[in-house]
């Protein structure tokens, strides 16, 4: 495969879903870069990202007709990333996908070439936040935060860091420069 898979992967609330939301608007009009849907064992409207929503069968059914290529759990739920990935990438696009940590291992062993970027933020940051989300308790906030430390240890050959305690409109541009910088142009026809 000829082209580029970023592989986004951060703590819950460091900003990924809102980098790659603005990454892209930004891009809209780049013929080179394509944004992975993931499908979600969760309701369509439960919030967040823009998800295709399935139900535990449906997902089960996909997972046996071999249409994930990468697929895992996390949090109760079920990620997968549909086969439309291997043609983006045969055909040399750059694909950004919301991967998660855990996964990245073997997401790596399937595609050799994958870069993952890694979503930083500082703690203070993180944790203000989580509390502005208003989803978690004190002890599920310390919980992320203890995980998040996590990613300081994380080990890749080709792996990106991104730091994201800014607010969207400085770290949104600059974020759009990384995913530019990895841009192959796709092959014709």
């Amino acid at each position: 495969m000829s082209g580029v898979l970023l592989y986004l992967i951060g703590a819950s609330g460091s900003g990924k879903d809102s980098l790659m939301s603005y990454a892209r608007a930004a891009l809209a009009q780049d013929p080179a870069v394509v944004f992975a849907h993931r499908y979600i064992t969760r309701p369509p409207d439960a919030g967040g990202e823009n998800h295709l929503a399935l139900s535990e069968d449906e997902f089960e059914s996909r997972v046996a007709q071999k249409l994930f290529p990468l697929h895992w759990r996390s949090h109760g739920l079920r990620y997968g990333v549909g086969c439309e990935l291997n043609h983006w990438l045969a055909q040399g696009f750059t694909v950004i996908l919301n991967g998660s940590r855990a996964y990245l291992h073997e997401a790596s062993r399937r595609y050799p070439e994958l870069v993952p970027v890694l979503i930083e933020v500082s703690p203070a940051a993180l944790r203000q936040r989580l509390l502005a989300r208003g989803r978690e308790s004190a002890a599920e906030i310390d919980s992320r935060l203890h995980r998040a430390g996590e990613f300081d240890a994380l080990q890749h050959g080709r792996l990106l860091r991104f730091r994201n305690d800014e607010p969207l409109s400085a770290t949104g541009p600059e974020f759009v420069k990384l995913v530019r910088s990895q841009v192959r142009m796709p092959a014709c026809g």
